[in-house]
C-alpha cells in the first residue's frame, strides 16, 4: 500500500514550475502597478485629521451621546434601524411574488426572462443614485431612505430567493400530490420549509447590509445619522464624530449578535 502512494506521488504532474511562474506574473503585476501610486506627504493636514477622529472617539461628546430629543445620537441610530428594517422588509414582500415569477422551474421561459431582466435592471442602479431620486420625489427625510432601501433590496433579495426555490425538491411535492393535498397544503407542507430557511437568512443578511447603507444615504439628505456625521466632520467638530462613530460600532455589533444567533437557530433547527 504504501509503495503505491509513493509510486502514485512519482508520477503525479509537477506543477511547480508553472506555480513559481504564476508567483512571479502576479509579483510582477503588483510591482508594476504600484509605480502609478502616489503618496502624499502624511506628516500634514491627513495624519492631524486621522488623529482628531481617533481622539473624538475615545473622548466622545457625552452630552450628544446621551441627548434623546430628535438631533441625539440614540434617535438618530433609532431611525437608521427603522430605515433598514422596515426597507428590508418592505423589499421582501415585493421580492416574494417577483421571485416565483421569474423561477424558471415553475413558470414558462417566456415570463421568467421578463422577471429577470427587471430584477438585473434594479440591480444596477447604485443605492446612492436612488436615494437622490427619491429625495427629489418625496424631498429630504426618513421617507427617502426608507423607498431607496426598499428598492435596492429588492434586486438582490430577489435573486437569491429565486435560486432558493429553483433548488427545491420537487420529489417532496409529488409525494404530497400522490396522498392526495390540496394546493395549500403542498405549499404549507413541502414549499415553506424548504425555502423559509433560506429566506430568513438572506433576509438577515440584506438587513446587515441596509443597515450601513442607510448610514451612508444619510449623506444626501435620506434620513438617519449620515447628515449629522458629515456636518460634524466638516465642522471639525471631532468629539461630536466620535459620539456618532461609537453609537455605530455599538449598534452594529449588537446587530451583528443577533444575527449570528437568528442564523444558528435556522441553521440547527
Amino acid at each position: 500500500m504504501e509503495k503505491t502512494i509513493a509510486a502514485a506521488y512519482e508520477n503525479a504532474p509537477k506543477t511547480w514550475v508553472y506555480k513559481l511562474l504564476l508567483v512571479f506574473g502576479v509579483a510582477a503585476m503588483l510591482i508594476w502597478s504600484s509605480s502609478t501610486i502616489v503618496i502624499n506627504d502624511t506628516t500634514g493636514s491627513g495624519l492631524s485629521v486621522a488623529k482628531n477622529i481617533l481622539s473624538g472617539i475615545f473622548h466622545p461628546d457625552t452630552k450628544l451621546l446621551f441627548n434623546f430629543t430628535n438631533s441625539g445620537v440614540l434617535y438618530l441610530l433609532l431611525e437608521t434601524l427603522c430605515i433598514a428594517f422596515l426597507g428590508t422588509i418592505v423589499g421582501a414582500v415585493i421580492s416574494v411574488p417577483l421571485s416565483f415569477i421569474s423561477a424558471s422551474n415553475l413558470m414558462p421561459r417566456p415570463i421568467a426572462l421578463v422577471g429577470r431582466l427587471a430584477i438585473a435592471a434594479i440591480r444596477t442602479v447604485p443605492a446612492f443614485i436612488y436615494g437622490l431620486m427619491f429625495i427629489r420625489v418625496t424631498g429630504p427625510g426618513p421617507f427617502a431612505g426608507l423607498l431607496t432601501m426598499s428598492l435596492c433590496s429588492i434586486g438582490m433579495v430577489s435573486k437569491m430567493f429565486i435560486e432558493s426555490i429553483e433548488d427545491l425538491d420537487k420529489r417532496i411535492l409529488e409525494s404530497l400530490d400522490a396522498a392526495g393535498c390540496t394546493t395549500f397544503q403542498k405549499i404549507r407542507y413541502g414549499i415553506l420549509p424548504q425555502l423559509f430557511p433560506d429566506f430568513m437568512s438572506t433576509l438577515i443578511y440584506r438587513f446587515d447590509m441596509n443597515l450601513r447603507d442607510a448610514t451612508v444615504l444619510g449623506l444626501v439628505g435620506a434620513g438617519g445619522i449620515g447628515a449629522p456625521l458629515i456636518f460634524a466632520m466638516s465642522s471639525y467638530r471631532w468629539n461630536e464624530v466620535g459620539s456618532i462613530l461609537l453609537g455605530l460600532i455599538v449598534l452594529v455589533m449588537i446587530i451583528e449578535w443577533i444575527s449570528a444567533k437568528i442564523r444558528t437557530k435556522l441553521t440547527r433547527g
